[in-house]
C-alpha cells in the first residue's frame, strides 16, 4: 500500500471509531414525565377526568383497542399506574373516548360520563364517572342509515345554554360520503337510560385511501375540528343551530403522511394552541387557537413538538394545575407500544415558545 494511501485509511478508520455526534438536522424529542402501565392489547386513545374537588386525584382513561369483546378502557393515575378496579372489559374494538361534566340524570341529579366508540357493534357506548358504570343499557347505534358504519372517533360537546349534551362521531373511511361524513347525535335520558337522537349530518371528506378519525371540540370558541387523514384539518361550528359551513381548512402541508390526534390547549379563555398528531413523523403540529392576522379561523402552523410516543393516533392535554408535577397541566398521547405517555406541559412549551436557531 503506498504510503499516503495507508494514512488516508488510518485517518478514517480513527474517525469512524469516534462517538458520532448528532447532525444538525436531528432532534431531541421532549420525554414524559410518566408512561402508564401497559394495556392488554393496542393502546388507542386517552382522555383526562378532572375530579371536582381534588385535582390530584384526577384520572386518565385510555382505550385498549382489540376485536371479539376483548378491548377495553383502562383507568390510569397521574403517574400512569393503573387501577385495575375500575377498568372496562368486553368491548369490542374501542377506538376513542371523550368525557363530559355535569349530564343530567333528572331534575335533581348529574353525573360525569365517558362516551367511547365500540366499533365491533357499530355503537357509542355511555358509562358514568369516575365509578365506570354503564349507562346506555348496552350501547347507542349509530351511522344506523348508512353502509358505512365502522364507527372510530368520538368528541362531546355540551352546549352552556342549555346544558344539552352531543356526540360527534365519525367512521371508517371506505363507503363513507364526500359531504355528511360525522353525525351528532342529542344524548338524553330515556327510561333511566342514555340515548342518541341524529340531529344532524356534516362535514367534508376528501376521500381516497384515507378516513376520518380524530375529532376535537374547542367548547369555550364553538367549534369543532377534524383530521381528514390525508388532506389537512376542517373547522366547523359544533353547535348544530349554528349550521353546516366549513370555516377553515388547515394544516393540509407539512405532515409526512397520517394526520390524527387533535387537542386543544386552552391558555386563556380565547387563546391557545391546537396540536395534531403528525403520526409517521413521531411529532405534534401546533397551530394558534384564536386564528391570526385578526382573523379567528387563519390557522398558521407555528412549530413542531418531536416526541416520544411513537406512531400516536390519540392525545389529550389540560391546563389545571392538577398537583406539583403538573402545575400548568399535563399533555398525554397514546404510543404504539401500549402505552400512554404524559408530558408536563412546562416542557413541551418550554420548547414551543423558544426562539428558533439561525
Amino acid at each position: 500500500m503506498h504510503q499516503y494511501t495507508k494514512y488516508i485509511v488510518l485517518g478514517l478508520l480513527a474517525a469512524c471509531s469516534q462517538p458520532q455526534q448528532p447532525t444538525s438536522t436531528e432532534v431531541t424529542p421532549i420525554q414524559p414525565k410518566y408512561v402508564t402501565d401497559t394495556v392488554n392489547f393496542d393502546s388507542d386513545d386517552p382522555a383526562i377526568w378532572i375530579h371536582p374537588t381534588d385535582p390530584s386525584q384526577s384520572l386518565i382513561l385510555g382505550t385498549d383497542k382489540r376485536e371479539n369483546a376483548e378491548g377495553g378502557v383502562f383507568v390510569f393515575d397521574l403517574k400512569g399506574k393503573e387501577d385495575s378496579t375500575r377498568r372496562i372489559t368486553g368491548i369490542d374494538r374501542p377506538n376513542n373516548v371523550d368525557i363530559a361534566y355535569g349530564f343530567r340524570l333528572d331534575s335533581t341529579r348529574t353525573v360525569d360520563v365517558a362516551v367511547f366508540s365500540e366499533r365491533g357493534k357499530n355503537s357509542i357506548r355511555v358509562f358514568s364517572l369516575p365509578d365506570m358504570q354503564a349507562i346506555d343499557g348496552g350501547g347507542i347505534p349509530v351511522f344506523e342509515d348508512s353502509p358505512s358504519r365502522d364507527v372510530m372517533g368520538v368528541a362531546l360537546y355540551k352546549r352552556a345554554a342549555d346544558d344539552s349534551l352531543f356526540a360527534i362521531v365519525s367512521r371508517k373511511g371506505e363507503n363513507s360520503p364526500a359531504e355528511g361524513y360525522l353525525y351528532q347525535y342529542a344524548l338524553e335520558m330515556q327510561d333511566s337510560t342514555v340515548v342518541g337522537r341524529l340531529v344532524r349530518k356534516f362535514g367534508k371528506f376528501s376521500g381516497g385511501a384515507g378516513e376520518i378519525e380524530a375529532i376535537a371540540v374547542d367548547h369555550q370558541l364553538g367549534y369543532v375540528y377534524y383530521s381528514d387523514e390525508l388532506f389537512g384539518i376542517r373547522k366547523y361550528y359544533v353547535d348544530p343551530a349554528m349550521g353546516n359551513e366549513e370555516l377553515a381548512v388547515f394544516g393540509t402541508d407539512g405532515f409526512t403522511e397520517d394526520r390524527e390526534g387533535i387537542t386543544i390547549y386552552q391558555s386563556s379563555d380565547t387563546t391557545g394552541y391546537i396540536m395534531i398528531s403528525d403520526q409517521q413523523a413521531d411529532a405534534f403540529r401546533v397551530f394558534p387557537r384564536e386564528g391570526s392576522n385578526g382573523n379567528p379561523h387563519d390557522h398558521q402552523f407555528i412549530k413542531s413538538l418531536p416526541v416520544s410516543t411513537h406512531e400516536s393516533d390519540g392525545s389529550e392535554v389540560s391546563h389545571v394545575a392538577f398537583n406539583e408535577d403538573f402545575p400548568k397541566g399535563f399533555f398525554v398521547a397514546m404510543s404504539d407500544n401500549k402505552t400512554f405517555q404524559i408530558y408536563d406541559w412546562r416542557d413541551l412549551e418550554k420548547v414551543l415558545v423558544a426562539t428558533d436557531e439561525k
